[in-house]
């Protein structure tokens, strides 16, 4: 038999790079809003009011459009929504005050809802179990990698050309994704013509005869919900979700504004530090998606695989952000919380590897409703943290935030069992 092709590799490619143009999308705003809040006339509550409603919607969107893309196939779902929200997001643009703004962010959220969970039912088709973790850890880095770099470059595009044009730019880029998406995706390895039979195998496995196994796209049956979501392992990974994203949220939305006015930063020193956590955080991804593919390969267990790499990187993030918040250096806060979030990243191979795990072939579904518990709770780090600097509390968000990771840390060591499906009863 000849040597595998790699073409799953390229697939892998592509999704990483739709997963870097939605946090570019969803971030840019972040370096518009000291702009956009002076030129609107809007509080810091108002700002933070205007970063949640995205994720009221992107939670609303989560289990349609995960359970869509378990249905139709991820690339029907995909070549819909990445065009839609990449024109939402060049409509932010055209906003005149608090009411477009908030219905324009809204609709976008909607929008980028499916795109995790497409892309986990796109990579659980292309993928073995033995590369789950690796692959989130690739996805996920390239999202942080977007954060890392958006300050540098919204901040170059809104100084020679105003705020609007950060979002005529980052809408661009999806529209260009996805023409690239429609040439060289496929639902199945078995309908690229770039696969050869023992990258097929690679990916499936084969059967005691020697034959690949089959995999059925295309779902008949609805997902079985009642099963779902009376499943205590689905609420107990819905929670560490709930945790990770709650702490992972500030750095997509108060943290150039944090630098601006509690650090008394340049914006040009923004530009540069805001990166910090966020490339600690991509090298983070790979790290965590790396550890807990090696522990499954050498152990074969799957609960503490993902349980030994998830639970005590969140224990430590949580403790990196007391000393962050009390420092009186820019410097050593910077320095703690670029550590946090190197170890908060430890955890998203692990957490978004076992929808895969629990899931099967409903793991859009599973993912779904994963992210969307996350996302509502990530919606409420941006009103907290705004309400309390209003206040003039710029330390106890970060206690909060602590307090939150620290029980996600608990709930990985002791509730999270990626070894029993949330299909059966």
């Amino acid at each position: 038999m000849s040597p595998p092709t790699k073409t799953r590799w390229m697939v892998l490619l592509l999704i990483s790079l739709m997963y870097m143009i939605t946090y570019m999308d969803r971030t840019g705003i972040s370096i518009a809003a000291p702009a956009m809040a002076k030129e609107f006339r809007l509080s810091q509550t108002a700002i933070g009011v205007v970063f949640s409603v995205f994720l009221w919607a992107y939670a609303i969107g989560q289990i349609p459009l995960g359970s869509l893309a378990d249905r139709l196939g991820p690339r029907l779902v995909l070549l819909v929504i990445v065009p839609f929200w990449s024109l939402m997001t060049a409509m932010t643009a055209i906003a005149a005050g608090m009411a477009s703004l908030i219905v324009i962010r809204f609709v976008f959220g909607l929008a980028e809802a499916g795109a995790f969970p497409t892309a986990t039912r796109a990579m659980q088709l292309w993928f073995p179990k033995a590369e789950r973790g690796i692959v989130h850890g690739v996805t996920h880095s390239f999202s942080r990698f977007a954060v890392a770099i958006v300050p540098f470059i919204a901040v170059s595009i809104m100084v020679a050309f105003g705020w609007r044009w950060i979002f005529y730019v980052f809408g661009a880029s999806g529209l260009l994704w996805s023409i690239a998406f429609y040439l060289l995706y496929r639902n199945l390895p078995e309908e690229h013509p770039g696969v050869n039979r023992s990258e097929l195998a690679h990916i499936r496995g084969c059967a005691p005869d020697g034959t690949i196994k089959p995999v059925d796209l295309h779902q008949q049956l609805a997902p079985p919900w009642r099963t779902i979501f009376r499943s205590a392992n689905m609420w107990y990974i819905a929670a560490g979700y709930c945790c990770f994203y709650y702490g992972t949220y500030f750095y997509m939305t108060w943290f150039p504004t944090y630098l601006l006015e509690y650090r008394h930063l340049s914006l040009k020193a923004v530009g540069v530090f805001a990166s910090l956590p966020l490339l600690a955080g991509m090298v983070g991804d790979i790290v965590g998606g790396t550890l807990t593919d090696t522990v499954y390969r050498r152990t074969g267990k799957l609960k503490f695989s993902r349980r030994i790499v998830a639970a005590p990187a969140m224990l430590v993030s949580g403790l990196c952000l007391i000393p962050a918040a009390i420092a009186h250096s820019a410097g050593t806060a910077i320095l703690c919380l670029t550590a946090s979030l190197f170890f908060l990243e430890l955890v998203i191979s692990p957490a978004w590897a076992v929808p895969m795990d629990v899931g099967g072939e409903y793991s859009g579904t599973v993912s779904g409703v994963m992210n969307m518990a996350g996302s509502l709770a990530a919606s409420l780090s941006p009103i907290i943290f705004g309400a309390l600097v209003q206040r003039g509390f710029w330390i106890a968000p970060f206690f909060v935030s602590a307090g939150v990771l620290l029980t996600g840390a608990l709930i990985w060591a002791f509730l999270i069992d990626p070894e029993r499906s949330v299909l059966v009863a």
